[in-house]
């Protein structure tokens, strides 16, 4: 994930217009208009090479061709947005249909719930959870083995947020305070007894929302929150990621990575940190895994390994299809989390309150990390213990998961096996032990 992960709320706004850079996106559009007829011409000769009918399809040169022409339309493609292809899950031994509806919506963000259509009825209700998805760079679908892995026993939702190059500019600006009125907005939408969960970036706005809301004594505050993975404190255990950031400066990333969207995308002329600049980012923290990946594809291709091929595919069909971001929502980001530490030193604000997670009491607290985390290091999500004073210690518990690095969190088989159970019997817990009484130093105030 990108280095803006979370963002400051400023007394003023950060100035987001780079006319140097303006150029940018304009240079890449004419790039990737400039390779389609090349990619056209790699994918009729792949069609060309694969065709029965053709005497070198089955041979050693052929097999060859039509592997680097495939190779080369991936790696020059624009990915667009991944369907999220769940249409069922198991849920009590019983396969369960399933759909895919929006329930809220707003011009950065439609709230998503995948309604299981019982076969027959549950036997208790099951956890009503909120996961809210990164807002740094992939789509929401990269949670699509997270969603996949709760559905089974809970009623999910998930933050599915826009494309700030498809949201015209006549929608307005969208910063991290309005990141946090739209997690509050669909909090109340959902009506109470929820669940919350968090998974990397939006771990400080989420605990900015809750404790914006129990300061505001909110009837619909979530039953219970989890974080993960999230650098709620990026002075500790600091990555390569997390000092990026104060090694620039605020300004190298408004002079370098800040453009506009070009004509003919509906967000003409929007300050955008765009997906392109990201992809980059991504791609160059594993160069050299993500060629070697390349190369196993030509030779599977060539050797006709389907499975192999196939599993090629499904990834970089979502690691390379990335999404814009608001250049404010960005640029307060690497102010408040990476420069100016703001939430852990208590000098966050939201609509020019305090933002304190002391006041939080009634939603109970899970934090999880993993050992190998190199975007947020071993102990900064644990770090909101600290901040959130008020919590009974009995309604509070932190993980962290042995062998997995920061995508192992919320995806993969120790998520499903070892991370994901105790989430579960974390919510059901939280559930049965709600305080009814404000705590002493609570009152006081």
């Amino acid at each position: 994930m990108p280095i803006g992960e979370f963002a400051r709320l400023p007394e003023s706004p950060v100035e987001t217009s780079s006319p140097a850079t303006s150029p940018m996106y304009w240079m890449y559009e004419m790039g990737q208009a400039s390779l389609n007829p090349a990619r056209a011409f790699a994918d009729a000769t792949r069609l060309m090479f694969q065709n029965p009918l053709n005497p070198l399809t089955n041979t050693e040169f052929g097999k060859s061709v039509a592997a680097s022409c495939e190779v080369f339309e991936r790696t020059t493609r624009r990915y667009g947005k991944p369907e999220w292809r769940i249409t069922d899950t198991q849920v009590q031994g019983v396969r369960t249909p399933v759909e895919t509806k929006s329930v809220w919506e707003k011009p950065f963000c439609r709230l998503l719930y995948f309604q299981r259509h019982f076969v027959r009825p549950l036997r208790e209700p099951q956890p009503r959870v909120l996961i809210v998805a990164p807002m740094s760079g992939h789509y929401a679908t990269l949670l699509r083995g997270t969603v996949e892995a709760f559905l089974p026993n809970h009623e999910v939702y998930i933050t599915d947020w826009s494309d700030a190059r498809m949201v015209p500019l006549a929608a307005g600006r969208f910063d991290l305070e309005d990141y946090v009125d739209y997690v509050i907005e669909m909090l109340h939408a959902l009506g109470g007894n929820i669940h919350i969960v968090a998974v990397c970036q939006p771990s400080v706005p989420v605990l900015a929302a809750v404790s914006r809301m129990e300061a505001e004594n909110d009837p619909y505050i979530p039953v219970s929150m989890t974080l993960m993975g999230g650098p709620i404190d990026t002075r500790r255990n600091p990555t390569a990621v997390n000092q990026l950031a104060g090694d620039k400066g605020l300004n190298w990333f408004q002079s370098h990575v800040i453009t506009k969207v070009p004509f003919p995308h509906p967000g003409f002329m929007r300050d955008v940190y765009p997906g392109f600049l990201q992809l980059t980012g991504f791609v160059s923290m594993n160069l050299d895994r993500h060629l070697e990946a390349h190369k196993k594809l030509f030779a599977n291709l060539v050797k006709g390994d389907g499975d192999l091929v196939d599993k090629h595919r499904d990834f970089y069909d979502e690691y390379l299809a990335v999404m814009d971001l608001t250049a404010e929502f960005y640029l307060q980001t690497v102010d408040t989390v990476f420069i100016k530490h703001a939430l852990p030193l208590g000098t966050m604000t939201h609509r020019g309150k305090k933002v304190d997670p002391s006041r939080i009491y009634r939603t109970a607290l899970m934090t999880v990390e993993g050992e190998h985390d190199d975007i947020s290091g071993l102990g900064q999500t644990e770090a909101t213990h600290g901040l959130c004073t008020s919590i009974p210690n009995e309604r509070r518990v932190h993980y962290v998961q042995k062998g997995v690095g920061h995508y192992g969190v919320f995806n993969g088989s120790r998520f499903r096996s070892e991370i994901l159970p105790r989430i579960s019997d974390f919510m059901v817990s939280s559930a049965r032990s709600i305080p009814g009484l404000v705590p002493a130093a609570l009152a006081a105030e």
